[in-house]
């Protein structure tokens, strides 16, 4: 079967390999679509503070039972599936706490373990969510991502009835910014620099929209908020301007939630976090339980994903995939890779 490797920062090569072998717990998945996300990217540029070269990538993807175990319940080959990619100890104290998103061993399928940048996967029967009938591959590629959405959102103590900041309008940004008002945010703002991912957001349906650098973002969010402001904040950008700039507008005693992934580390003003009182939030990856929600969301049209499918390439296409990410810059949301 065909796999692709990154071999090293920008350079993707192609091989043979044999068709995996699955054991009594395991199920062979036939690979149909695979989202490059955000990680993927600051990969490929050797940026990614935990993925190092070479990697089969391949984290967000959906697929087709081709073949199971015998110890494998609730799946039958040709159901429509998708992936939760960690792999956990289970024998950790998080772990057995019931936290395995925040193994203390955690590997992930796609960064740290061989991806599904290849016609098939084996993968233990527990990480295998079945889709509905009727969603695309594409919808099954993103539930990964709406996951994380939904697994930041429930790090706060509440979002129903709630002014929802999200800083960043890249795709989780934006995933983000949708699953706030479907869980019953009373409005929520977004921000960035791209006047093209501003225009993906108020596509889907985001309340407010800012481009930060032509406006001032306090002034809007009096404007927009009234002047209790927001009080809920989530960075999604990863970067320490945004970082700081969540703790500069935060009103006393509000929540910043940390989704982004920060290539380096922010110098950050510690005293202004304790002068307000705010609660400062990490959120990683997600759990099953929002795996479940996000497949809910999607499949009920609660969230709009069609907005953000920029293109789709073949597997063949793989390096032209992130040529086209390259050269597009801000103005591209979600490429998928097609089998």
């Amino acid at each position: 079967m065909k796999q692709a490797i990154l071999e090293r920062p920008k350079k993707i090569i192609f091989r043979e390999v044999e068709k995996p072998v699955i054991s009594n717990r395991e199920v062979l998945i036939k690979v149909k679509r695979i989202g490059i996300c955000g990680s993927d990217i600051k990969a490929y540029y050797g940026k990614h503070p935990y993925i190092k070269c070479p990697i089969v990538q391949g984290h967000e993807f959906s697929g087709v039972v081709a073949a199971k175990g015998r110890k494998v319940k609730g799946l039958k080959i040709g159901d429509r599936v998708t992936v939760r990619p960690q792999l956990v100890c289970g024998r950790c104290h998080l772990c057995k706490r019931g936290d395995y998103n925040i193994c203390q061993n955690l590997k992930v399928i796609g960064c740290q373990a061989e991806g599904a940048a290849q016609e098939y996967l084996k993968v233990d029967m527990n990480l295998v969510v079945k889709l509905p009938e009727k969603m695309s591959f594409e919808e099954g590629a993103m539930v990964e991502p709406v996951a994380v959405a939904v697994h930041a959102l429930g790090q706060a103590s509440r979002i129903k009835g709630r002014q929802v900041l999200v800083l960043g309008a890249g795709t989780i940004g934006n995933l983000t910014a949708q699953v706030a008002r479907a869980l019953g945010a009373r409005a929520v703002m977004i921000t960035d620099l791209s006047s093209f991912r501003l225009k993906m957001a108020r596509e889907c349906g985001v309340d407010h929209t800012v481009n930060v650098a032509r406006a001032s973002l306090p002034e809007q969010l009096e404007k927009a908020f009234g002047p209790n402001r927001a009080d809920l904040i989530l960075e999604c950008v990863g970067e320490e301007k945004t970082i700081n700039q969540a703790i500069e507008v935060a009103r006393k005693g509000s929540e910043i939630v940390v989704v982004g992934v920060f290539d380096e580390k922010p110098r950050t003003d510690v005293g202004l976090i304790q002068d307000k009182e705010l609660k400062l939030l990490g959120s990683l990856m997600y759990k099953a339980e929002d795996y479940r929600t996000a497949i809910r969301l999607i499949n009920s049209r609660k969230i709009r994903l069609k907005p953000l499918m920029s293109r789709t390439f073949k597997f063949e296409d793989y390096p032209k995939a992130y040529r086209f990410l390259e050269k597009s810059g801000d103005r591209v949301m979600k490429v998928f890779i097609k089998f």
